[in-house]
């Protein structure tokens, strides 16, 4: 089983990674340790949480939230996305403001994180036990939020500060990747 978990893990990863890419590129130059490790912890945190909300949650509410939490997912990305876009045409000093902020942060955390819950109703389902993979999905998404976070920054200081469009055209396209694949 554990091997299922790490290659569900590495699937869930993929939309922290991509997201922690697209706001290290908006944010190369005012990037530090601290934040990223933070966007990390949120992003990592949540993708264990969410399992583990969902397990306890139940079939009878993936039925209410499974008709609409694909546009929930797409609004938050969209509206960072869009925001991040308005912010690279901005003033210098005033873009620098709070850009990725915990609010930020955590908007992003959990919208990433919507299909873990998903995933921890399908756990609940099958009857295994939820404390494995919720540390597990939680861990490889940490050490791919780091990774995305890296890359990122790299790309931004390469590309400079008009960087940030991409980054919040990203959003807006993970956002759009999410609602297609759920109205399919």
């Amino acid at each position: 089983m554990l091997f299922e978990v790490v290659f569900i893990a590495l699937g869930l990863a993929m939309d922290c990674f991509a997201v922690a890419i697209s706001s290290s590129i908006a944010q190369s130059r005012q990037l530090d340790l601290r934040k990223t490790l933070t966007m990390a912890l949120l992003f990592g945190g949540f993708q264990a949480a969410m399992p583990l909300a969902g397990w306890a949650a139940g079939f009878s509410l993936r039925r209410i939230i499974a008709g609409f939490d694909h546009w929930v997912a797409f609004a938050l990305l969209a509206a960072v996305g869009g925001k991040m876009i308005r912010e690279a045409f901005r003033k210098e000093e005033r873009r620098a403001e709070g850009a990725l902020s915990a609010g930020i942060l955590i908007v992003l955390a959990f919208a990433t994180s919507i299909d873990a819950f998903a995933v921890g109703l399908s756990l609940g389902f099958m009857r295994t036990g939820i404390v494995q993979p919720a540390i597990v999905i939680g861990a490889v998404s940490f050490i791919v939020t780091l990774a995305g976070a890296s890359l990122g920054r790299r790309i931004g200081k390469t590309l400079g500060p008009k960087a940030e469009v991409c980054g919040g055209a990203i959003l807006i396209a993970i956002g759009l990747k999410i609602l297609i694949e759920h109205l399919r």
